[in-house]
């Protein structure tokens, strides 16, 4: 069962004014910070699942996982209120001026906050709190960082799809998109399978050596196809890259340059947590990499981005 958010298919556009400015060959750019629904960008396609299956199942509400920079705890809290769920979030790190978690908030989440960095920590909170609810009579189901189940991934399997059609015989150089929590790029992965499209993954890693976000992305991956009941991924078309650089959401002056180039030329907003350091990969490529255009992957985050252009603009 999908619950419908999305605005579908989201454009897939040439960035003609900011190849010119680069001097290098053409970049495409997969504009899923356009899928219309709220501003939860690339998320939205996750969600469409995981709330599909929370109903599915007759909860009434949702407990999730993540940090104060993930753009999916605001899209979950969001999503949970559209669907008619109640919604908690367990977050790790200081929420303070977080503006994906004011607008979780906004939503009518409930926020709570571990006081700890362990990363781990709110998935086991998060579990335990939805059982918690569901024995006291509130069926409540868990939600993963970043929602990157096999369900969640079924969405951007589906995008796989979608972009296959729009590319129209047209074949990357690579695909380049971000790796936090891994369910996007997992879900490509698994949806790339199904079609004629033997492209190169190269998955940005945001938050953990590229061994240990491999390993996540392949297993979600690999129980994604099976719920498909699709042909498996197809583990050498990934490539993981790390940027985790300074730590994570920390942009480096090349990454912060490259991101107003980004927006001086095509109006693109990128979030330091996600967009710049993937946009910088994907600039990379184009610099130095095979000949062939270069397909981005826009995931949103546009949130966290305008507030970030705000600050910047306070003398």
């Amino acid at each position: 069962m999908r619950f419908p958010l999305a605005v579908l298919p989201t454009p897939l556009v040439r960035a003609d004014r900011l190849t010119a400015a680069l001097a290098t060959g053409p970049l495409l750019v997969k504009r899923d910070d356009l899928t219309g629904f709220g501003a939860a960008g690339n998320k939205a396609r996750a969600l469409e699942h995981l709330i599909g299956q929370a109903r599915r199942v007759g909860a009434e509400a949702l407990v999730a996982g993540g940090g104060p920079g993930s753009n999916f705890v605001a899209a979950v809290a969001v999503a949970a209120k559209v669907a008619g769920l109640d919604c908690e979030i367990v977050l790790w790190g200081d929420p303070a001026g977080a503006p994906n978690v004011a607008l979780a908030r906004a939503a009518g989440a409930r926020i709570v906050c571990t006081g700890s960095t362990d990363r781990a920590e709110p998935e086991i909170r998060a579990t335990r709190r939805a059982a918690e609810l569901t024995a006291a009579g509130t069926r409540a189901v868990a939600v993963p960082r970043g929602g990157s189940t096999p369900v969640g991934a079924l969405g951007f399997a589906a995008a796989a799809t979608e972009l296959a059609a729009q590319l129209a015989g047209v074949r990357p150089a690579a695909i380049v998109l971000p790796v936090g929590s891994g369910g996007s790029c997992a879900g490509l992965l698994a949806g790339l399978a199904g079609t004629d499209l033997d492209v190169p993954v190269v998955g940005v890693s945001v938050s953990r050596p590229p061994v240990a976000a491999r390993a996540a992305v392949l297993e979600i991956a690999a129980e994604c196809a099976v719920l498909r009941g699709g042909p498996p991924p197809r583990p050498d078309q990934l490539e993981l890259v790390d940027a985790v650089g300074a730590g994570f959401g920390i942009t480096s002056a090349r990454e912060d340059e490259l991101a107003r180039l980004a927006l001086h030329t095509e109006g693109l907003l990128l979030d330091a947590t996600y967009g710049a350091k993937t946009f910088a990969v994907a600039v990379e490529l184009l610099q130095h990499g095979p000949a062939g255009p270069v397909l981005w992957w826009h995931t949103g985050g546009v949130v966290p981005a305008v507030a970030h252009l705000t600050k910047e603009a306070v003398p």
